[in-house]
């Protein structure tokens, strides 16, 4: 039986809700997890002597006194009404601080998405076009070492090059263009080797099937038969890697944020584990979680759409 595309994006949006509820449930359950005890943390922070009597006093205040579930509850309430609680380092709202730096996060996120897109389409299709010439080697060599590279070494190395020794971008901060290309190319690099070679093994498999073969048959010019036909088909499988590398990029941003002092949610986070602020930790990884989420749906959705025989290919399985 065939399943529209309007009924399948109607079941994932339903679903939605208690996907989130799940992930809000594991990610306040694994942060109870953490041996940290709030009360006594945020006490040392106010340079308050952690007595017993004090550290009970406010575990009362706070409500971590209470059974867990009611925690649970009282918690939920409040992340439903957008008050992720308050930072013990700043006394501050934590969702007003997540979200003034979410958007340099989501700034140095889609910089690097864009990077990944303009350079991997077109060097994995040129791979694919030109197989085991000079040019696919060369492209195969430069996937190997961009995904070989870490991260971290990465982001210094670049900063060693093009910031101290020849200055031609900033070491650090936010400001100008400038100041986001080389913690955009850090954070790209490594994913554009890997979408590189996905992209051309999926063209390489779309020119070897037969309606490529029936259309040059009839006569249409190859770059037609390419770009209307074979890099559609081929498009469709890297949907979901794309949609979910986005996803990566949101919440993976924390070293390349520390490396170039970039004023993101990467680094508030690290600042925050050191601190043992344990709100903004919980908060973060619920942020992320629900990015996640809603990128694989939005994925699965624009699969769907893109191609409507997966619906077919479904109900086989």
């Amino acid at each position: 039986m065939y399943e529209s595309t309007w009924l399948f994006c109607l079941k994932r949006i339903i679903t939605l809700p208690f996907v989130l509820v799940g992930v809000s449930l594991i990610t306040f359950i694994f942060v109870r997890f953490v041996p940290v005890e709030p009360a006594e943390v945020i006490l040392r922070l106010s340079r308050i002597a952690p007595t017993p009597e004090a550290i009970q006093a406010l575990r009362e205040e706070l409500g971590t006194d209470k059974p867990m579930f009611i925690q649970y509850i009282i918690w939920l309430k409040g992340v439903l009404a957008f008050d992720f609680g308050t930072s013990f380092v700043s006394k501050l709202p934590v969702g007003q601080e997540i979200f003034a730096k979410l958007p340099a996060t989501i700034e140095l996120a889609f910089a690097a998405f864009s990077l990944i897109i303009g350079c991997s389409i077109p060097l994995g299709v040129i791979s694919a076009l030109y197989k085991n010439s000079i040019v696919d080697k060369f492209v195969g060599f430069f996937s190997i070492i961009s995904v070989s590279i870490p991260t971290f070494w990465l982001g210094f190395l670049l900063l060693y090059i093009f910031s101290l020794k020849l200055g031609l971008f900033p070491s650090n901060g936010k400001g100008s263009l400038s100041h986001i290309v080389l913690p955009a190319v850090s954070l790209a690099l490594p994913v554009i080797g890997l979408f590189t070679q996905s992209i051309r093994t999926s063209v390489i498999d779309e020119l070897q099937k037969p309606y490529v073969n029936y259309a040059q048959l009839r006569g249409l010019k190859k770059r037609i038969i390419i770009s209307r036909h074979v890099l559609k088909n081929a498009a469709i499988p890297m949907t979901t890697m794309l949609g979910m590398t986005l996803g990566n990029l949101l919440g993976g941003a924390v070293i390349v944020e520390q490396v170039f002092s970039w004023p993101g949610l990467g680094r508030y986070l690290i600042e925050s584990i050191i601190n043992r602020d344990y709100p903004v930790v919980q908060s973060y990884v619920l942020i992320i979680a629900i990015i996640y989420v809603v990128a694989n749906l939005c994925t699965d959705i624009l699969q769907r759409v893109l191609d409507p025989r997966s619906a077919v290919m479904d109900r086989r399985d």
